[in-house]
């Protein structure tokens, strides 16, 4: 028996989810700050100026997905709606899988925008740079890097992003000691930037001949990349710019001209490396986003460590420091430390299905 009003009273709790994320992602009035940034889109200067071309398109992009996504959760919603009359008038009840399937799709268009309305932050919408760090553990901690590395680079390549090796220094014997690199797409920032913290896994060593189980650390930096360049200012006499021969490991891929930049940036100490780009034009240019994103996300850091939301910039990497951790042996479980979400699939996780992760971070964060 199809029991209509069953079904209308999930559809209503929907109507208000949808309510709400339609509130927090402002569609009212970002209409019209849609059509302010397509009428500067098409000012001769700003076609004249590449980064601020760039960066009103981004805005764009992210304003017309706002709304593309509510108007698609509130079409899914009316369709869902009207199929209830259909198959109460019509009496077929042979129609309720179809109704199943189309509330289904349903609580996930809507759950699209829920996520949407949790990136709210200022470079949310911006593209990542992101630095791994291997930490206590040797040639374990390298080989622990690499696997995370590979993370990373899956769920980039699920989520459509693109990315860009920066920088990178591998292990002495296995694995990689750091590795920086750029990941481009829409909120690539206000994703990735939980999963800034220290990670730790636990195994049976593959490097151990006596297989007893080792702990090892990892630390991932992960910082927004910044177009306009007066938001960061970088001042000639406050950086010392090398060139050199960029390095490939075992001696392949050696470049025989100095093409590799290195940037010290003398008041915070910060130095910034890039490599792998063809030219010493372009690793120059790279070095310079790299190095602006790492001064912004230091302002960052200050700004929040002062307004008493965190303690400070990145742990320390050792025991006791980690946002999760990943357990091989004597069971598997990858457990989030801030939040208490977990899976026992490691391997989808180490494969980068790690979006359960930081979409209940956004969610308990915000």
């Amino acid at each position: 028996m199809f029991k209509a009003d069953d079904y209308r009273l999930k559809l209503k709790a929907l109507a208000e989810t949808l309510a709400e994320a339609k509130y927090a992602l402002d569609i009212d009035n970002i209409g019209e700050k849609l059509k302010e940034l397509k009428a500067e889109q098409e000012k001769p200067e700003v076609w004249n100026d590449l980064e601020k071309s760039k960066h009103i398109g981004r805005e764009i992009s992210v304003i017309e997905g706002k709304i593309a996504s509510y108007k698609k959760g509130e079409a899914a919603l009316n369709d869902a709606q009207a199929f209830v009359d259909l198959i109460e008038e019509a009496d077929d009840e042979s129609l309720i899988p179809e109704l199943e399937n189309m509330i289904k799709s349903t609580e996930t268009d809507i759950e699209d925008m829920r996520i949407k309305a949790l990136l709210k932050g200022k470079y949310d919408a911006n593209n990542a740079i992101l630095s791994l760090h291997a930490g206590a553990g040797g040639t374990e901690a390298c080989d622990w890097t690499q696997m995370l590395y590979r993370m990373y680079l899956r769920y980039c390549e699920k989520s459509g992003f693109k990315v860009t090796e920066l920088d990178r220094e591998d292990g002495d014997e296995a694995g990689i000691k750091s590795v920086s690199f750029k990941v481009e797409g829409e909120n690539a920032y206000g994703f990735l930037k939980a999963e800034k913290g220290v990670h730790r896994l636990v195994r049976i060593s593959p490097f151990d001949s006596n297989k007893r189980r080792h702990t090892s650390f990892a630390s991932l930096e992960v910082m927004p990349e910044v177009d306009d360049e007066g938001e960061v200012e970088i001042r000639d006499e406050d950086i010392r710019i090398d060139v050199y021969r960029s390095s490939g490991a075992g001696g392949q891929k050696v470049n025989k001209t100095e093409t590799a930049i290195r940037i010290t940036h003398f008041p915070t100490g910060i130095v910034v490396t890039c490599q792998n780009e063809r030219s010493q034009l372009q690793n120059k240019a790279m070095a310079f986003q790299y190095l602006r994103a790492k001064l912004l996300e230091r302002q960052i850091a200050e700004r929040e460590a002062a307004d008493a939301e965190i303690k400070g910039e990145i742990k320390k990497i050792e025991w006791g420091s980690q946002i999760r951790s990943y357990v091989f042996c004597p069971y598997t479980l990858v457990k989030d430390h801030r939040t208490g979400y977990e899976m026992t699939d490691i391997q989808a996780v180490m494969d980068g299905d790690i979006q359960g992760f930081i979409i209940d971070y956004l969610k308990k964060a915000g």
